[in-house]
């Protein structure tokens, strides 16, 4: 019976490249949440007649109509919140249960793919804000511009 021993293998990590890393995934994670956030703005701003409304000739929903009057209340004030990073996680996570309310409730009874019901941007901005809702807002927020003042 022979025995081989295997060389370790080491690695060393530079205290400039982690930080360096960081910092580069927190302003890149900023800038996601801050073009999702205006996109969803627009999206939400469509149930008041803004961007051609609901049907193109600039029709809103009736105010107070569930649920598209409430939805779009929501939607714009959860964009706000997550776009300048204040309250991001529970703004994102409002928005993602919006979204998944809109796709199961509203599209899932049309046809059972996003493809075929037209709920692809309702999935798709579900899973965007609950990922923004786990990693957080990134590091160019309204909240830490305010702890830095402080």
């Amino acid at each position: 019976m022979t025995t081989q021993t295997l060389p370790q293998t080491v690695t060393v990590t530079t205290a400039a490249a982690a930080p360096k890393t960081d910092r580069l995934t927190g302003y890149t994670l900023s800038a996601f949440r801050v073009v999702v956030a205006f996109l969803f703005l627009c999206h939400g701003l469509q149930g008041f007649g803004a961007f051609g409304g609901i049907d193109g000739a600039g029709t809103g929903v009736e105010f107070g109509s569930w649920p598209g009057f409430y939805a779009s209340v929501i939607e714009t004030v959860t964009a706000i919140l997550v776009g300048a990073g204040v309250f991001t996680r529970i703004a994102a996570l409002l928005a993602s249960g919006t979204m998944a309310y809109a796709y199961f409730v509203m599209h899932q009874e049309l046809a059972l793919l996003p493809l075929q019901n037209m709920g692809e941007p309702a999935a798709l901005y579900s899973w965007i804000f609950l990922l923004i809702a786990v990693l957080g807002p990134g590091s160019l927020t309204v909240a830490a511009l305010r702890r830095r003042r402080r």
